[in-house]
This record gives structure tokens, sequence and C-alpha cells, in this order.
């Protein structure tokens, strides 16, 4: 990639510090907050990149310690951008049609205060185990 921006080269920054920390972190990320990004080509056409870079602003500009990656489709296009949030001790989470002002407020509520937020996509499928 070439570096035509300072934009560019803070992108390249971002991406490069994930993938630090989830090498990092690798072993312990059962213990730390994960965010999953859909990033199939539904997600990315709804802006689900946007929404990667803002979290990872985010939450580093708000001191909260997370692992943000992406992942392919979780079977929910027409929600996108989804995310799914994973808060160590809890069950998995994931909501739809996530904007930046829907991603402050799950950052906000959801992973700091401990609440859950509007927007959350009800559990369709069942595991293995069950």
């Amino acid at each position: 990639m070439k570096v035509k921006s300072l934009a560019d080269l803070k992108k390249i920054k971002a991406e490069v510090q994930e993938k630090i920390k989830l090498r990092e972190h690798g072993e312990n990320a059962d213990k730390m907050v994960q965010i999953k990004v859909a990033m199939a080509t539904c997600g990315i056409a709804s802006g689900a990149k946007d929404i990667m870079n803002f979290l990872i602003d985010e939450l580093e500009y708000k001191g909260v310690d997370a692992i943000v990656t992406q992942t392919g489709c979780m079977g929910y296009c027409y929600a996108e951008p989804t995310i799914e949030v994973i808060v160590p001790g809890s069950n998995p989470v994931i909501y739809g049609f996530v904007d930046k002002a829907k991603a402050s407020e799950i950052i906000d509520e959801h992973i700091i205060k401990g609440r859950m937020v509007d927007g959350v996509i009800p559990v369709t499928y069942k595991t293995i185990d069950e």
C-alpha cells in the first residue's frame, strides 16, 4: 500500500497495532473484551470498515483494553454493519445496524458499564452442545 496521506499512515498504524495486540494477548483473549466486526462483502458495503476503524480509535481514546478483529459473514446481512461483543464472563451479543453513534453507545454502556443497549440481534442458532 502506498502512503499518500496522513490518514493512510494512521490507518496502517492502527492495523499494525491491532495485529500486535492480538499476537500479544492471543493466549489470554478469553480474559479480554473482544469485538468482532463482520467484514464480508455485505458488511463492507454497509460501512463495516469505517466502524472497525472507529471502534479501534474510540477504544484507545477511552482507555478500554479490547481486541477488535474482523470476521466473515455472521448471517445477518439485512442488519449490516454487525458486530459481536464478547465481555469476559458473559454470553456473546450481536448488534446490528451499527453506526458510529451506536458503536460509541455500545462502548460506553455495554462494555464499560455492563448494561445492554438497543440493537441486539436475537440468537437464532443453536450450538453443537445444545
